[in-house]
């Protein structure tokens, strides 16, 4: 399986970078800011990797849809109050600089805002490695393969010789919807029972477990 995959691309929050909590701080939050029940950590957790708006209308669907610029505000001042004190998951810089080094082009998939993902990129200084980027404010939301398929289209690589890389089963839904191979990570939002419903190429429960598969198989 040697240089299978010529593209790869990873999904952010909980993937890459270990925000998955603080995204459902930060989701109770502004529920509670605003009066409405506050979501359970089962609820705030699968609806990491949507899109803002459509992960709000999963843990307040009672919410009028006039009322969601003040619940995504309230969620941006949580998520950001805390955003600097987020990091990559352990030896992920490295993994990325190897991938990269080794002539793979590499992309991101995210529910997070173009605004959002610029600056992790900036803070993780992981922005250089990456050829194509794709957020939920600029395509359809996950699961629906519009991302993958604008990324695969501008950077001309065929399905095929393209790996998701995820933590949700929306990643691994958007993959299959692509006719892309995917690969799951269980030390992010999804549980790993989930996740290997989905049918992944392996379902991967460490940072380290993770870094092995991409150096072996890809």
């Amino acid at each position: 399986m040697a240089e299978r995959f010529e593209l790869i691309v990873f999904d952010w929050d909980g993937t890459l970078m270990d925000s998955a909590g603080a995204i459902v701080r930060a989701m109770k939050a502004s529920c509670v800011d605003l009066g409405l029940p506050e979501p359970s950590e089962d609820d705030a957790r699968y609806v990491i990797g949507l899109g803002l708006i459509d992960a709000l209308r999963h843990v307040a669907p009672g919410l009028a849809e006039r009322d969601y610029p003040r619940i995504s505000e309230r969620y941006r001042h949580h998520f950001l109050s805390s955003d600097h004190e987020l990091g990559l998951f352990p030896g992920v810089a490295d993994t990325i600089a190897w991938l990269a080094d080794s002539g793979r082009m590499l992309g991101v998939a995210t529910g997070k805002s173009r605004v959002g993902l610029d600056r992790a990129l900036a803070h993780s200084g992981l922005g250089p490695f990456f050829h194509s980027t794709r957020c939920a404010d600029e395509c359809f939301s996950k699961p629906h393969p519009a991302m993958l398929e604008e990324i695969m289209g501008e950077l001309g690589v065929d399905p095929a010789r393209t790996l998701m890389v995820g933590d949700t089963t929306h990643d691994l839904q958007m993959a299959r919807n692509a006719g892309v191979a995917a690969l799951a990570v269980s030390f992010g939002a999804h549980p790993a029972a989930a996740l290997q419903a989905e049918s992944p190429l392996a379902c991967l429960d460490t940072p380290a477990a993770f870094a092995a598969w991409l150096r072996t198989h890809t």
